[in-house]
């Protein structure tokens, strides 16, 4: 099928859809004062030549990534946040909440008038990223109250009984509703003891959340295919996986997002069966390239704040030379943004993040660890301090254009991991982008595709064999099948291989 034929398919199928779901991904109407003032200490972040030059070429150069022109983006209303609130799981909440909570009248939650400091600023910075984007899309109220909700689903809950992903939010005094897809919703990790890392690698089921709610809701067959389709289609990939899809079932499409497992995600423009994992924001300050494709530089600030917009509702708008992965174009007052105000509070506070303490100490060995680490060459890679590069590899089967080796930062050594994220998918540019190593200790599943749970299974040389039963991310349809590429320190003997595990878990 041909790129415009796809894209006329989508449209005839989508449009009501897309009024049900992607509307709603974006949509928080104006009801307060507008923010859209002067700027003072925020700078005016979606700006035309700035865009054009942030992301990195996609792996095919015929298919130019175009964003919405600063024209038309700050035509779209920002978004006003309100008072949330946090969700006990069933048997936790305090006698009377939910009847407190109906009590409670809308209150503002963001106001840069009263921002004088940079502490004020990143607190509420910390506001913008719990603040929900979306109302009653993915969960109801009856969902977080009922215990099979979170039995049938493995969602993880705090110390104190809360499940920080969601958060209740009250639009209309009397009314209690579920808000999500916040920042936090996808970067908020509940440790073992019921600790919480905010903006660490997440543990939310999310899909298997959706497929919870696709079965709940009773979602038809062409429902869910559209709004993959929506979500994933790379129609000018040669080897588009997603267009598997419209052959699928409903249980199939279910079953398939069912079988992706926290720490792991499908996010708009990646993959149904090749899903990224989610990445780790501690220390994003000095990430040079975002996004495991390395798709965005990160040159200013600004960047991280284009970048957290379109991420949070920016993408809908987005063009892949003739293909809109949202073929009906929206109306953009129906729409919702970042105020330059919010997302400069945003990105300060994701800039502040530091990891939590370490429990693993520096031993004896750990220091060997070390020794290993050196003589094994890994910090070519994984260079000290921030045990990364900050570099890129190509992805196999993927040529560097002559231009890019002196546009971009990369190395010029394929690893061989699965390459289909980064050549069949519209976050694909061909590259990977090296991870830092700091906080592995905390994170987890790893690798792009999040196939194993740990550092050990990362080591472990039978990763490598087709009868291998990857212990994170297995695939749709998949008991056991090889976790290629990266095979460095799978040649170390188990004592040295157990020391250098021991190191990065203390870094």
């Amino acid at each position: 099928m041909s790129r415009k034929t796809s894209g006329r398919t989508l449209k005839l199928s989508a449009a009501v859809l897309f009024l049900l779901y992607f509307l709603a991904l974006a949509t928080a109407r104006r009801n307060g004062p507008n923010l859209d003032g002067p700027a003072g200490k925020a700078p005016r972040y979606w700006d035309d030549a700035a865009l054009a030059g942030m992301d990195v070429p996609l792996a095919d150069p015929q298919v130019p990534l175009v964003h919405a022109r600063a024209s038309d983006y700050y035509r779209i209303p920002a978004r006003q946040l309100v008072k949330t609130y946090p969700i006990y799981t069933p048997g936790k909440e305090p006698p009377g909440y939910m009847d407190w909570l109906k009590q409670q009248d809308v209150q503002l939650a963001f106001d840069p008038a009263k921002l004088k400091t940079d502490a004020d600023w990143i607190a509420a910075g910390e506001t913008v990223f719990e603040a929900p984007i979306t109302i009653n899309s993915h969960s109801r109220l009856d969902y977080v109250r009922d215990p099979e909700w979170y039995r049938a689903n493995k969602v993880p809950v705090t110390a104190d009984g809360i499940m920080p992903f969601y958060r209740y939010i009250i639009r209309k005094k009397g009314t209690v509703e579920i808000g999500e897809f916040s920042c936090a919703m996808c970067h908020t990790r509940v440790m073992p003891d019921g600790a919480v890392i905010k903006g660490a690698q997440g543990n939310f089921p999310f899909d298997r959340v959706l497929a919870y709610s696709f079965r709940a809701q009773q979602y038809g067959v062409e429902k869910v295919r559209v709004l993959d389709r929506i979500l994933f289609a790379a129609p000018w990939a040669k080897d588009d996986p997603n267009s598997r899809i419209s052959k699928m079932s409903f249980e199939e499409i279910a079953a398939a997002h069912e079988a992706i497992p926290p720490g792991v995600m499908t996010r708009f423009g990646t993959s149904l069966f090749y899903p990224p994992q989610v990445p780790d924001l501690i220390g994003v300050k000095d990430r040079k390239y975002l996004d495991h494709t390395g798709l965005v530089r990160q040159r200013t600030i600004e960047d991280l704040m284009r970048y957290s917009a379109i991420n949070q509702g920016g993408d809908v708008l987005d063009h892949f030379g003739d293909f809109s992965p949202v073929p009906a174009i929206p109306n953009l007052a129906n729409l919702a943004r970042y105020s330059d105000e919010e997302a400069y509070a945003l990105a300060l506070y994701l800039y502040s993040l530091a990891p939590p303490p370490n429990p693993n100490k520096f031993g004896a060995l750990a220091a060997r660890g070390q020794r290993i680490f050196e003589s094994e060459g890994c910090s070519m890679c994984h260079t000290p301090p921030l045990y990364t590069s900050n570099k890129l590899t190509p992805a196999e089967g993927f040529t560097p254009r002559p231009d890019s080796m002196d546009k971009l930062d990369i190395i010029p050594i394929c690893l061989g991991t699965d390459s289909n994220l980064a050549l069949n998918s519209r976050r694909g540019t061909g590259y990977y982008k090296i991870p830092s190593l700091k906080g592995v200790w905390y994170r987890g599943p790893f690798e792009h595709n999040g196939s194993v749970a740990t550092l050990e299974d990362w080591f472990d040389p039978r990763r490598l064999r087709d009868d291998y039963v990857p212990t994170g991310f297995k695939g749709y349809g998949s008991r056991t099948r090889a976790v290629k590429g990266h095979r460095f320190g799978l040649d170390l003997a188990e004592p040295d291989r157990k020391a250098l595990i021991a190191f990065l878990k203390t870094l």
